[in-house]
């Protein structure tokens, strides 16, 4: 009898998979995956932000290393 449940619980399973990935990749969602696709893009790169910071502030590099000197555990 749990072999049963089991089964079902399984197919239940499989089927709600299914129908995620086919609401996913649906062409009704075509325009909201390609919106979410392009939002990291969107962002300025952080990497060039604390370049910048680094290099207004020539002093702010002595204390960045100390910091990191101290945060090794």
């Amino acid at each position: 009898m749990t072999g049963i449940y089991t089964g079902i619980a399984t197919a239940l399973a499989l089927l709600t998979f299914i129908g995620i990935v086919w609401w996913a990749f649906s062409s009704g969602r075509k325009k909201d995956n390609e919106e979410a696709a392009s939002l990291p893009f969107l962002v300025e790169d952080e990497i060039e932000q604390v370049d910048e910071d680094l290099n207004s502030n020539p002093d702010s590099n002595r204390n960045m290393d100390k910091k990191q000197e101290g945060s090794h555990e």
